[in-house]
This record gives C-alpha cells, sequence and structure tokens, in this order.
C-alpha cells in the first residue's frame, strides 16, 4: 500500500517558467496565461520601465505567493499583514524610490477606482513614491476592462512593450 501511495502521490515533473531576479535568485512559476504574464512583465516592463529595480514581491494564482521580501518592504515603511489584498507583482526602482504595484491581469480586474484605494491604504506607509499599473498580454484583454481601470494609473500592454498608456493624472509616469 506504501509503495501504491508513494507511486501516485510522487510529483510530477511539469513544464515551469523560469524568471530570474534582480538579486539572481532564479525562482520558476507554473505556466498559465496569469503566469506568462507576470515573467513578461518581470522581463519585459521591468527591464524597461525599473531598470535595475528591485522585485520584493510576486504572487501565483495558484499558490498566492512565489517570492516576498519582507525586510526589504519593512525597511520602505509597509507592513503587510494580509497577502490576499497584494497586488501580483512589487518593484522597488531604487534609482527613484518608486514602487510598482502591478496588477497582471487575465482573468481578474485591473487597478480600478475600488482596487487603487485598497492599494493606497495598504501601501499607506511607504517612504517611496507609489505607481500603480495594470498589465495585459494583449489589447483585446485591455478592452474588456477599459472602463474599470483607474484614473491616475499607468497600463502597460505585453504585445507592445515600448509604450504605455497614462490615464490622465499631472505626471506620464511617477507617483500620486
Amino acid at each position: 500500500m506504501k509503495t501504491l501511495e508513494r507511486r501516485h502521490g510522487k510529483e510530477r515533473e511539469m513544464p515551469r517558467i523560469p524568471v530570474i531576479l534582480s538579486n539572481s535568485e532564479d525562482i520558476t512559476l507554473l505556466p498559465g496565461r496569469q503566469n506568462i504574464l507576470i515573467q513578461k512583465v518581470l522581463a519585459d516592463f521591468c527591464a524597461l520601465y525599473t531598470p535595475a529595480g528591485r522585485v520584493l514581491y510576486i504572487s501565483h494564482s495558484k499558490v498566492k505567493l512565489v517570492y516576498f521580501d519582507t525586510d526589504a518592504l519593512k525597511a520602505l515603511g509597509v507592513k503587510i499583514e494580509e497577502h490576499g489584498k497584494m497586488p501580483d507583482v512589487v518593484v522597488h526602482h531604487v534609482e527613484k524610490d518608486w514602487l510598482f504595484l502591478i496588477e497582471a491581469v487575465t482573468s481578474h480586474g485591473p487597478v480600478s477606482p475600488k482596487r487603487r484605494q485598497e492599494l493606497k491604504e495598504l501601501f499607506a506607509g511607504s517612504k517611496a513614491g507609489i505607481v500603480y499599473v495594470t498589465a495585459f498580454l494583449n489589447r483585446r484583454t485591455m478592452i474588456k476592462y477599459l472602463y474599470d481601470i483607474a484614473w491616475e494609473t499607468v497600463a502597460w500592454i505585453a504585445e507592445s512593450p515600448t509604450h504605455l498608456i497614462h490615464f490622465n493624472g499631472k505626471r506620464l509616469l511617477g507617483p500620486y
């Protein structure tokens, strides 16, 4: 019986999406649209808009938490108690001292006015400026959520990585 349990309970080898963090740490994400988008955010968005940025948090659609640098967030004045309210990715642009709070949208919503307020409250203690970003795989997905995107946020589309869509506000890209 033990042999049968071991054979059927053995973890399966599955393809995973490799990600290398700015501190050279390697992590992997399970395949799926959400994690493909997160990988594109880390590889493309961060390379273009947060060069030398430090990844502080990555969530995962199945397990919720993949990477969490609590010490770095504490040093920035952020104390997180409830992971369920965290954005999908948090990146610190060290040079500008901005925290990018990124929602990767494949099936759940963007940074809406309600979500923006939740994130504002969650990161209220931050010494760094906050930048709200909604990431999409493609324009078709963005169009589906267009009316829900909050003002004073940025939208990024992975299929056009060198472009941002700015939703009003006094700054083109930066904290509010």
